[in-house]
């Protein structure tokens, strides 16, 4: 994602300037530069972080970086666009909260890119004008070609892939969860196989996720919200439709970026506006919502391991984060 950020940055962001891409592999940070136009390299985060002619930083490293670079940026005084998720634990997510509200403003904005979708843009306007009337259940599927590395585990089909559902989810219902559930059918033949969650909300709604890691036939997001008037289903985007031999097929992508690279453009221009202006949009995903994120994946976990039903219980929001329910 690193360098897919920083091709937008260079090609679809008037105003912008690629200023310097840094990767701990020097080599492949000079193959980006040189394709996008950066102006410098550097392989440390920190140095980056402190630069003069850097006015903001975007966070696409490895995952267990990301709390303290988010910190870093904090006490730099730079606004970050950090990927999810916020840190690998609450306490770190915590850590970052109390560095952005001792501050008392908002630096960082979050890669929870689906709120920018316009598939769950139009699902959250026709549940907020009141087309499908209350909303009742949420249904979310997540599937994968396969598992990104060999140790991957079920567990973190609920702590890397699960959170965009958490969030955006939370997100169109404006909804707080009360409670996760998380089961693992039997028979995925030595493979991590699918997991599956079920979510009450404060407001009694239901919310189901399915994380199929290893689905084999390609990259497929599904959800559908289910309202007492109705209910509204994402349709992904498809180009072209293939008839041929007595058959009619479409293509599945390999990964996630082409369903969501409008997603990240839309992120990302919000993202300058919040350097510029020094408002986040009410859209984006902020430091709290990065910290509910992983608390209900670690709620996910426990459920899973357990086979118990667990309690999603938050400390309370600080008054920074206090921009509508959920925000």
């Amino acid at each position: 994602m690193g360098s897919d950020h920083a091709r937008i940055i260079a090609e679809d962001l008037p105003g912008a300037t690629l200023q310097v891409v840094c990767d701990a592999a020097g080599e492949r940070a000079r193959k980006v530069a040189e394709a996008c136009g950066a102006g410098d390299v550097e392989t440390d985060p920190f140095a980056v972080i402190w630069r003069t002619d850097v006015d903001a930083v975007l966070i696409a490293s490895p995952d267990p970086t990301h709390a303290a670079l988010c910190v870093a940026a904090i006490e730099a005084g730079k606004p970050a666009l950090c990927e999810k998720p916020l840190a690998q634990s609450v306490e770190e997510c915590l850590r970052v909260i109390e560095a952005e509200t001792a501050t008392g403003r908002r630096f960082l904005q979050f890669g929870f890119m689906r709120r920018f979708d316009q598939s769950y843009h139009e699902m959250k306007a026709a549940l907020d004008d009141g087309t499908l009337g209350p909303a009742l259940m949420m249904h979310n599927i997540h599937r994968n070609v396969e598992t990104p590395a060999a140790d991957f585990t079920a567990d973190m089909a609920i702590t890397n892939s699960a959170p965009h559902e958490f969030d955006v989810a939370r997100f169109v219902l404006g909804a707080e969860y009360r409670t996760i559930s998380a089961f693992a059918p039997k028979g995925a033949g030595g493979k991590v196989g699918p997991v599956f969650m079920v979510l009450e909300t404060e407001a009694g709604q239901l919310v189901t996720i399915e994380v199929n890691n290893n689905a084999t036939y390609g990259y497929d997001v599904r959800g559908e919200l289910v309202g007492a008037k109705g209910a509204i289903s994402l349709n992904t985007p498809s180009y072209s439709r293939l008839d041929v031999g007595l058959s009619s097929r479409t293509a599945y992508a390999p990964d996630w970026r082409p369903r969501y690279g409008e997603a990240y453009r839309r992120q990302d221009k919000a993202f300058l506006d919040f350097v510029r202006t020094g408002a986040l949009s009410p859209v984006a995903a902020d430091t709290w919502d990065g910290y509910v994120a992983t608390m209900v994946a670690q709620a996910g976990v426990r459920a899973l391991k357990t086979g118990q039903k667990v309690a999603v219980e938050m400390t309370p929001r600080p008054e920074l984060y206090a921009r509508g329910e959920a925000q």
